[in-house]
């Protein structure tokens, strides 16, 4: 099912990709925009992943890291991917003050999992297990690959459309078809299609890690408060890299441009308000009772790379 929905989403993003290219060359336009599509679904399949981990900087940790925290993150993930029944990831932190996190690769024995320095420094251990847990649900789901190739693919047609914006006109604009009203139709139509094709795969998929993810944890609270810091947090601290690739923004657990209200019209993400109440049902099905984030005086050792940051925010306690 994941395949099909993979080639799906490849289908309708080269449709639309090709379709731009008519629109600003006619059948030569075409015909150059459905090999440039070719062969970026091909370099997507195989390379997206490295692609995106090359474009947040992450950097590859293990047991072996000075810091304590980013230790347990990782004893962590590795004992929940193996009582998961999956392959041990590669597991990566990103030099970014936003909390966040997020999964990548074609498949589950090619699989990286991302948490920035932010997550790590901000959440409390049982909640950074918890959103960890999500993101090896995407791996265990398969999400991944479409997650990946749909960053991708969707990257290069905003960035098509915005060619056609900056470059589109001219004396040659009524020899096009649709014309200059054509041109200014794509610029409009293309970036929403692809969100559209983007949102139409995302929130359901969400959901159902939100799922797989509190039973991986065996604590839907603790992913639920998570969320919810994550959640505040993104609508303050600005994630540079997801906001010159806004198209990258659906690989994250929380939209990392949810501090700009345009980028909502096309949110991947449902709301966190209704992810968290279902956490809570699914806690109650499983007899866990509701809790609170509890904070501690005692803030863990803040979490550096070799990156330089920015100044991070007080940090929150580990349990």
């Amino acid at each position: 099912m994941n395949h099909l929905k993979t080639f799906t989403l490849l289908a309708a993003l080269t449709a639309l990709f090709v379709g731009i290219g008519y629109l600003l060359g006619g059948t030569t336009g075409m015909l150059i925009a459905f090999v440039v599509a070719g062969g970026m679904n091909l370099v997507s399949y195989w390379n997206a992943d490295k692609i995106v981990l090359k474009m947040y900087r992450a950097q590859p940790v293990d047991e072996q890291h000075p810091n304590a925290v980013v230790r347990a993150y990782v004893a962590d993930v590795v004992q929940m991917a193996q009582g998961a029944g999956l392959p041990r990831p590669v597991i990566a932190i990103i030099p970014n003050d936003q909390p966040n996190a997020f999964a990548t690769g074609r498949n589950p024995q090619n699989a990286a999992v991302c948490a920035t320095t932010g997550l790590l420094d901000m959440l409390t251990r049982d909640e950074i297990r918890g959103v960890m847990a999500h993101e090896l649900a995407h791996v265990k789901n398969r999400d991944t690959l479409t997650m990946t190739v749909t960053a991708t693919v969707a990257g290069a047609i905003a960035a098509l459309a915005n060619f056609a914006m900056f470059f589109g006109g001219g004396n040659d604009d009524e020899e096009r078809p649709g014309g200059i009203f054509g041109t200014l139709a794509l610029m409009i139509l293309a970036p929403m299609a692809a969100g559209l094709v983007q949102m139409a795969i995302s929130r359901g998929r969400e959901y159902e890690a939100d799922r797989v993810g509190a039973e991986i944890a065996g604590d839907p609270g603790a992913l639920a408060s998570a969320l919810q810091k994550i959640d505040a947090s993104a609508r303050r601290i600005v994630n540079p890299t997801a906001e010159r690739n806004p198209a990258s923004g659906q690989l994250f657990i929380i939209n990392p441009l949810a501090g700009r209200g345009a980028d909502n019209l096309f949110s991947t993400h449902p709301a966190t308000g209704n992810r968290v109440r279902a956490l809570m049902e699914l806690g109650a099905t499983m007899g866990i009772a509701p809790r609170r984030p509890v904070f501690a005086e005692a803030a863990p050792q803040p979490v550096t790379t070799s990156v330089p940051t920015t100044p991070k925010l007080k940090s929150g306690p580990w349990g």
